[in-house]
């Protein structure tokens, strides 16, 4: 069985919690993603900042990007998959909650993070179409 922590990139980038937005942003851009995980100083998973939340929480309401803190914005109970979860449970998850990136959790710690792309290089072409689909249109209700 192929699991999250056969395919994940082990390199997950993280913002601190204590980091502007600005250093997110930089972040992002530097790494070319939309979004990344918050983590404290003990490398657990605190919540996830996106570039989304940056510009509609913060700069669409004219507040100061470079002394508005992560914490302060970022989702604290993130979707996240286990190491040793299977790609199909992957699959599942990013379904239901229409997301493209998942970081993976052994533990309390985070390993790593798993993209559509990782997910797609290891399903069948019909089932890859699926999960695209899913994720354009939005969460599942219920």
């Amino acid at each position: 069985m192929t699991t999250a922590r056969d395919i994940m990139s082990g390199s997950a980038e993280c913002a601190s919690e204590s980091d502007t937005l600005v250093d997110a942003a930089r972040k992002m851009k530097d790494l070319d993603v939309g979004s990344l995980p918050i983590c404290g100083e003990d490398d657990r998973l605190k919540g996830v900042i996106t570039d989304r939340d940056i510009v509609v929480n913060c700069v669409a309401d004219g507040r100061d990007p470079s002394s508005v803190k992560v914490s302060e914005l970022g989702d604290g109970k993130p979707v996240t998959i286990g190491a040793d979860d299977s790609v199909d449970e992957i699959l599942r998850t990013m379904t239901e909650h229409a997301v493209r990136r998942l970081p993976v959790i052994d533990g309390d710690r985070l390993v790593g993070i798993v993209s559509q792309a990782d997910v797609a290089k290891n399903l069948p072409e019909d089932k890859v179409g699926d999960l695209v689909s899913a994720i354009s249109a939005g969460p599942a209700n219920g």
